[in-house]
């Protein structure tokens, strides 16, 4: 049975400051959520546990009322704290309702709501570790064959490589000096006859 006599909480969260929840709130609103309900958290990832408002939101949240979000990633990124949540609703006697959800909505205050909502939060979860797996494949495969990870190289200063080229000249050897700088030999030496002459 949907429970229709509570409050509408709405909940809101970009992961980083220059995100804009303006498409979120104008979807929420237009649900019946009043702004004076609407907590929303910028620049913070779903996968925090602890977000502001969203704490808020939940405080403000009854018995027979139900928090709305537009779509289930606002909630976060991990099945057990999605679970943990729709536990924690359950409790108050709260529910959840989903806007954007395959294209329809899903509220948790009925039975196929509440399937859906664990079925949906696993499927997400899924989803994370399966991007997880390729980028990490692809890493590995990009490793074996010597190509450039990208990201960004560290950069040593001439002093560094004047300290280095002491190491060596003072018998260490120039492998493990490198490794230690996180390049190859080949590139220190090249650094090293680069220097400019004092």
């Amino acid at each position: 049975m949907t429970t229709t006599t509570g409050k509408l909480i709405g909940y809101a969260r970009v992961s980083t400051r220059h995100q804009s929840t303006d498409r979120q709130v104008v979807d929420l609103t237009t649900a019946g959520v009043r702004r004076d309900d609407l907590y929303v958290d910028h620049g913070v990832s779903g996968a925090r546990a602890r977000r502001p408002e969203f704490d808020r939101a939940l405080d403000a949240l009854h018995a027979g009322d139900t928090l709305v979000i537009t779509t289930l990633d606002r909630l976060g990124r991990s099945t057990a704290n999605m679970l943990s949540l729709a536990d924690n609703l359950r409790a108050k006697g709260a529910a959840l309702r989903v806007l954007n959800l395959g294209g329809g909505s899903m509220d948790t205050s009925t039975a196929t709501g509440a399937m859906v909502f664990t079925v949906m939060a696993a499927l997400a979860q899924m989803e994370l570790e399966i991007k997880r797996e390729r980028v990490s494949d692809s890493v590995t495969k990009r490793r074996a064959a010597g190509k450039d990870l990208g990201g960004r190289r560290a950069q040593f200063t001439d002093s560094q490589i004047r300290n280095a080229h002491r190491l060596i000249t003072a018998g260490e050897p120039a492998s493990q000096v490198a490794r230690d700088l996180g390049m190859s030999r080949a590139t220190l030496y090249r650094r090293i006859a680069a220097l400019p002459t004092a």
